[in-house]
């Protein structure tokens, strides 16, 4: 169940009630657009902020902190309020009777005063009457487009800071050298691989090659762009691409080649086909291969390794995954990516999980990077993530990519760095691994 209200708007939106992240309760063209359906999923539940979508492009709606109920009764509530969007920015229409803030009809949406009804009665029409309890011009509003194409109802949930960090990890300048300098000496165990591979798999716009390109920066001294990456229904990555990565402009290739992929998409026949992340694995696919969702990957196919070796291969899997819609994940999705990594443990490849756009999830780390392991919400997340995708939460590393930054912070780069270590240590996992394999098979012999 994917929100409709940006990540912008919502955080204009928290921006305006404090500490606080926003739940999607209800979504009328999922549950309907009725009354009945509201009540079920929304009644008792407080604060809310109820949303309208109309087709001339308006977003607008109301926050109250007093819970929903049929019982035909006005409520009380001083800090409600109405609002609407112009592009990005929030206008705000304070209650102007707080006794008569919100009605609580039973064979009705929400209901702000007798002044803007979404849902009124079993129709996607909205009600609207100015001047009632709150002030606004109709066509500021909704541009007198009363027919409404959604209606969201979020919960809104304060996100607390936990006395101490739950995770421990050091923010100063030296820890940033010391992992940089780890990583430019890291050698793989095997001495057949002089660089280990990572691939990167995930939906569509949760950041692989966003992850890229913010590693990439790192050790460029500054935001750079290589892989393509951007906001798109689809995914933006077409090819199989390999990366390299250099310590400078033109400074040595660091021991670790990251491989971006297409997007995971929950349709069949859309997005990255699970037969070609088995040829990725094993090393049959060619750099700048073309996707093809529909076909996967032939063994007559220009490029394909026939007999790859130990370098070709993937060494380590990172799940990607947006932070904000990890508890939004379609289920077919969420079956794709199971299907995948039962694939991926049979071949023993250890997995992890990059968890992106923490900032976007939760304010206290928008604030500050640093309060990632103090944010109960994060953790909760987190949780949500090694449940969902079958992995331990010792596996689940969350990370904040350069979006929207032209500097390089250093915060940023701790966390980013701190996530390649992981990698590089559940590398080592894999390589012990295959030693102790060809022992045992010595020994047998």
């Amino acid at each position: 169940m994917s929100s409709m209200l940006t990540r912008s708007q919502q955080r204009t939106i928290c921006s305006q009630l404090g500490r606080v992240k926003l739940q999607l309760l209800y979504k009328a063209s999922i549950h309907s657009f009725t009354a009945a359906a509201f009540h079920k999923r929304c009644d008792n539940r407080c604060p809310t902020v109820s949303v309208g979508y109309n087709a001339s492009g308006y977003v607008f709606g109301g926050h109250t902190k007093q819970p929903f109920s049929q019982s035909g009764q006005y409520m009380p509530d001083d800090k409600a309020f109405l609002f609407t969007f112009t592009r990005e920015k929030l206008l705000k229409y304070p209650v102007t009777v707080p006794a008569n803030a919100v009605k609580m009809m039973g064979n009705c949406g929400p209901y702000f005063g007798e002044t803007l009804v979404l849902l009124n009665g079993n129709t996607t029409v909205a009600y609207s009457n100015p001047g009632n309890y709150y002030n606004f011009h109709a066509a500021e509003m909704h541009g007198n487009d009363l027919n409404l194409t959604e209606c969201e109802v979020y919960e809104v949930e304060e996100t607390t800071e936990l006395e101490r960090p739950w995770r421990t990890i050091t923010w100063e300048s030296e820890k940033r050298k010391e992992l940089i300098e780890s990583i430019k000496s890291y050698k793989p165990t095997d001495s057949s691989v002089s660089q280990f591979r990572v691939l990167l798999v995930g939906p569509v716009g949760a950041g692989k090659s966003s992850f890229f390109n913010s590693i990439n920066s790192v050790f460029r001294g500054h935001v750079t762009s290589q892989a393509i990456a951007g906001c798109s229904a689809t995914s933006l990555t077409t090819q199989f691409r390999t990366y390299s990565l250099k310590a400078g402009r033109e400074g040595k290739p660091l021991p670790i080649i990251f491989c971006d992929t297409m997007g995971l998409e929950e349709s069949t026949g859309a997005g990255l086909d699970i037969d070609d992340i088995c040829s990725i694995l094993k090393g049959h696919l060619p750099d700048r291969y073309q996707f093809n969702p529909s076909a996967p990957l032939q063994s007559d196919t220009n490029g394909y390794r026939k007999s790859p070796v130990l370098k070709d291969k993937i060494h380590c899997v990172a799940y990607v995954t947006d932070a904000c819609k990890v508890s939004i994940m379609p289920k077919k999705l969420e079956e794709k990516m199971e299907a995948i990594r039962k694939k991926i443990n049979l071949m023993g490849i250890p997995q992890l999980v990059l968890l992106t756009k923490v900032d976007e999830a939760c304010p206290l780390v928008a604030e500050d990077v640093r309060n990632v392991y103090k944010s109960g919400y994060i953790k909760e997340l987190i949780q949500e993530a090694s449940a969902r995708l079958g992995v331990p939460v010792s596996c689940v590393v969350p990370v904040k990519n350069y979006s929207e930054e032209l500097e390089l912070d250093q915060n940023c780069d701790i966390l980013l760095l701190s996530a390649v270590i992981q990698m590089f240590r559940f590398a080592d996992n894999y390589f012990d691994e295959i030693s102790d394999r060809l022992s045992n098979i010595e020994i047998k012999v």
